[in-house]
């Protein structure tokens, strides 16, 4: 399992330190709020901009806001390779992947708790990745939904059933207590915001989140 760490609960002040201590990350996740889709606002194109010059990472952007066409160049242009969109924020979910990528992005679809996986039935061949929220979306440091096990579960089952080879990434309240499970159950990227940029050294603390996410995935593999 890939870990993905969101800046929105890093250190503004010294954001490119921060990013710096997780270069051994996967990639650099993007939390883009835009105070109407959610209540809360984070940051535009202009910073991510700055990221994308303090790191050789993937950038992915995960746009909560109320108009994913209209913002998803801009966060393409400033440099994310992967674009997330809530499907309960696109009227016209199809064409919104493939405006992503006709920019030469790769596209996503992020889900509500709430939101079944029955939706993402006919655009799944066009997906690199689906964002399971494992909280609702809008502010860092919640707590992780236990009834998004099932949901991961039940996604694995049916990519498999629709021959598809997006990833399942989860996004809300992921930490040491349960990226474990999470790696179990199926999850290839877990974002970690203030799992990784708590207390403490950030570089440390992704790591020991990885040597977790690797005892889990041995274990399993023993009862195999």
């Amino acid at each position: 399992m890939r870990l993905a760490p969101s800046i929105l609960t890093a250190d503004f002040l010294n954001l490119g330190a921060a990013i710096g201590a997780v270069a051994q990350a996967d990639e650099i996740h993007l939390d883009i709020m835009d105070g109407h889709y959610v209540p809360n606002l984070s940051f535009g194109p202009i910073v991510v901009q700055a990221v994308r010059k303090t790191t050789d990472l993937n950038l992915s952007a995960h746009l909560m806001v109320t108009n994913p066409d209209s913002m998803a160049p801009w966060f393409i242009e400033a440099g994310c390779s992967l674009i997330v969109v809530h499907a309960e924020a696109s009227t016209h979910l199809h064409r919104s992947l493939q405006n992503i990528k006709n920019l030469g992005a790769e596209a996503g679809v992020a889900l509500n708790p709430s939101t079944p996986l029955e939706v993402l039935e006919y655009i799944a061949h066009d997906l690199k990745r689906v964002l399971l929220m494992s909280v609702n979306p809008g502010f860092g440091g919640q707590l992780f939904i236990p009834a998004i096990y099932d949901k991961i579960k039940k996604l694995v089952k049916l990519r498999q059933a629709w021959s598809c080879s997006f990833d399942i990434e989860v996004d809300g309240g992921v930490n040491a207590d349960n990226i474990g499970m999470l790696a179990q159950a199926g999850v290839d990227i877990a974002v970690v915001g203030s799992a990784v940029f708590g207390p403490g050294d950030p570089g440390e603390r992704l790591q020991r989140l990885r040597r977790q996410v690797i005892e889990s995935q041995a274990h399993l593999e023993g009862r195999k």
